[in-house]
Parts: structure tokens; C-alpha cells; sequence
């Protein structure tokens, strides 16, 4: 195994075409199967990976529809978070909801109602399965898988999540069977069928019932998780003038009188700055997922076999010293130029680069935008008395903030 540190290498390591695959991780893939879309490598992963693009570009690029199905869900977020009155809560399982509804429309081609509990159910299991994978005694089963399969501990919780989730998945595959249109497809499971059927003479395309399930779970995996708008949330409450500054900015480019949109992030580099500047902080996935030389390798000058398993260590770009002015403060001005424009910066690393890049990285970007600025129009967030949130995170498969409470006052 080779780990890969600092920008220079780590982008290199990113981009070349020779470590584009993934290797078998053993927690992972008693589930995945080397199948769908995140761990699953040559024809069959192209086949499915270009898929996936094309259908978030139908129904994210060309309709719009993830577009306004977004600006919808940020009234029903803030409709949650009004109902607090102003009271202590924790935002975490509210935030789930909202992230987890915009990749569920993709999918399942519907929202779920906050109190839903099957899909309450799903968050929880995922949040669970993910928290539990970062653990030592879960990353013990990757070194020692055939002696540990048999024992209790973290990685049978892991799995039983996951097999729940695939459950819930398959059900709603089933639905869709039911009542399938293909002249008329209402999101990613509808179009999948109907590639299905076209690609029959194809089978080393992997598209059957089975891939379908695990692609849907990696689509779930990839968006239902609030954690970076977690994260916003706790440098708002510990930075005030920063959100004393994103208000000004909504204030004068879309005021109070409608709801923020697409439209508006060119005309707001300030709040695109501080986005950015959350998910470079947040460091959600600081190892990134590992990938594996396919062949005899150089990188840096430096002899990689194939088979070599390579860990890019995204923190050690986003926290670059020699890439950032201020790598341990939070800084939106990161990401402005000197007369406060929005800049994008090279070293801006945190859904990877090259082939495997998160497939869901436009998408992300898109959601933040709505969910923190339609936030910050309605309501100004500050600590509980005694109780100013954390910015160290906890640490394991996902870097996300401990856990805490807040006030969520309206404007």
C-alpha cells in the first residue's frame, strides 16, 4: 500500500489513467460485489459510470428538474427548521432529510416526507454503517477478513445495515417494475430498465436487476449525507461576522421577498466562497477511496507494481501550506480575488480528480448553494448558552462535527 501526500503528488496520482481502479476492500465488499458505480473496475464500471452521468445530466442538466426539485426542498427544510421556534435542537437528522430527499427524487423519482419512518430508517442505518466503518476494529476486518467474518464486531453491523438498505432498494425497484413506462421515465431506476432491455447482447455491461441495486446504493451513499452542511453550520456559529457577510450579500442580491436560485450564484461570490471554503475545512473524506495500479506504474519518479493499492491523502492538499494562505483558519477569502470575485483554486481537491472524480460533485455544489443560502435568508443561527460547537471533528470513513444543538431564530 502507498500512501500519497501533498497536491503535486496526490493530483498526479488522481489523474493517471493507470490508477483508475479500485481495489477489493473486504468491508466494503461483501455488498458491493465489485459491481455498480464506486467499486467496480473496467468495461462494466464505464458502462455504468457513463450511465449515471447521462442520467444526471437529463434530469439535472438538460430538464432542470434536480434544479427546481432543490429550490422546493429548501422550503420544506426551512419549514422544519421554523417549527423549532426559535428553540435549542440539533439540526442533524432534519439536514439528513432535505440532502437525502433531492438524491432520492433522482432515484426514486419522489420525496419523502420528514417523518417518514422506512426512510428515517435508511438515514439511520446508513449514518450508522458509515460511522462504524471508520472504526479500528472495522478496519481490522479489512486486514483479516476470513479469520474475523465469523466473530461478532462492527463489520456484521455494517453489513446488516447495508443488506436493510439494499432491501428498501429492491423494494423499490419492484414498484417501479410494476408501473414502468418507458416511453415515459420518471427518474434513475425507470431509465435503468429500459437500458436493461437494450442492452441484453451486452452482458459484460453488468445492466441487470442486481447492479441496478447496488448503482441506486451508491447513488444513495453519495447524496444523502448533510455532513457538509453540518459543517456550515458550525463555522456560521463560530465565525458570526462571516454569516454577518453572507447575510448582507442575500440581502442585496435576492432580498427577502423570494427564495434563492441557480440563477443567483454567479451574483453572489461571497456566499460561493464560503461554500467552498466549508467543504475545504470540512474535509469530509480526507483518504478519499483507495485505488490500485492496473499495471507496472511510475509515479513521481517513484516505481509503482500493479496491484499497488494507493491512498490519496486529500488533507494533506486541502490543508496545504504552500496551497493556503491561512490551511487552519477558516478563510472564505481562499476563494476571492483581490476585488472579490470568486477564484477557483487548483488545490480545491475534495471530490478527488481524474476518472473516478465524485460523480455527484455538480450536483453537491448545487445543493449547498440553495440549502445554506435559502438558511441564512431566513434565519440567524448561534450557539446554545454554553455550548459552542466544536470545530474538531470526528474522525473515521467520514470527517463530520460532533454532535451539537443551536439556535435557529428567524430573520
Amino acid at each position: 500500500m502507498v500512501f500519497v501526500n501533498g497536491f503535486k503528488m496526490v493530483k498526479e496520482a488522481l489523474v493517471h489513467d493507470s490508477f483508475a481502479d479500485r481495489p477489493a476492500v473486504p468491508l466494503f465488499h461483501v455488498v458491493f460485489k465489485g459491481i455498480g458505480i464506486a467499486f467496480s473496475n473496467g468495461y462494466l464500471w464505464k458502462m455504468q459510470r457513463k450511465f449515471a452521468n447521462t442520467h444526471l445530466h437529463y434530469f439535472g442538466g438538460g430538464k432542470k428538474t434536480l434544479e427546481k426539485q432543490t429550490e422546493l426542498e429548501s422550503i420544506f427544510l426551512c419549514e422544519a427548521f421554523l417549527e423549532e421556534q426559535g428553540k435549542p435542537f440539533s439540526p442533524h437528522n432534519i439536514l439528513n432529510n432535505a440532502v437525502g430527499n433531492v438524491v432520492s427524487f433522482l432515484v426514486f423519482g419522489h420525496r419523502f416526507d420528514y417523518n417518514d419512518e422506512g426512510f428515517q430508517n435508511l438515514l439511520r442505518l446508513d449514518n450508522e454503517a458509515i460511522s462504524l466503518a471508520g472504526s479500528a476494529r472495522a478496519q481490522l476486518y479489512n486486514a483479516f477478513p476470513s479469520l474475523l467474518k465469523h466473530l461478532p464486531g462492527p463489520h456484521q453491523t455494517i453489513h446488516s445495515n447495508y443488506g436493510q438498505i439494499v432491501a428498501f432498494l429492491q423494494r423499490e425497484i419492484e414498484k417501479h417494475q410494476e408501473d414502468w413506462d418507458p416511453e415515459d421515465p420518471r427518474d434513475y431506476i425507470d431509465t435503468y430498465l429500459t437500458e436493461i432491455e437494450k442492452r441484453k447482447g451486452d452482458p459484460q455491461a453488468g445492466f441487470n436487476i442486481e447492479t441496478l441495486s447496488i448503482c441506486t446504493l451508491d447513488l444513495i451513499e453519495a447524496g444523502i449525507g448533510g455532513t457538509t452542511l453540518r459543517w456550515a453550520l458550525v463555522y456560521m456559529m463560530n465565525y458570526p461576522e462571516i454569516q454577518d457577510k453572507v447575510q448582507e450579500e442575500i440581502d442585496r442580491v435576492i432580498g427577502l421577498s423570494r427564495q434563492p436560485t441557480v440563477a443567483d450564484r454567479p451574483n453572489m461570490p461571497y456566499i460561493e466562497a464560503v461554500v467552498h471554503e466549508t467543504q475545504r475545512m470540512g474535509n469530509i473524506v480526507p483518504l478519499n477511496l483507495p485505488k490500485m495500479a492496473s499495471k507496472d506504474s511510475m509515479l513521481a519518479g517513484y516505481f509503482i507494481p500493479k496491484g499497488t493499492c494507493i491512498v490519496t491523502n486529500l488533507a494533506s492538499v486541502l490543508f496545504d501550506k504552500n496551497e493556503w494562505a491561512t490551511p487552519e483558519t477558516f478563510n472564505p477569502e481562499h476563494f476571492l480575488d483581490s476585488e472579490g470575485r470568486f477564484h477557483r483554486r487548483k488545490a480545491f481537491l475534495p471530490f478527488s480528480a481524474g476518472k473516478r472524480v465524485c460523480i455527484g460533485e455538480q450536483l453537491a455544489k448545487m445543493e449547498l448553494f440553495i440549502f445554506l443560502a435559502s438558511l441564512l435568508q431566513r434565519f440567524t443561527f448561534s450557539p446554545v448558552p454554553g455550548e459552542m460547537p466544536s470545530m474538531e471533528g470526528v474522525e473515521g470513513f467520514t470527517n463530520g462535527p460532533n454532535k451539537f444543538r443551536m439556535l435557529a431564530v428567524p430573520r
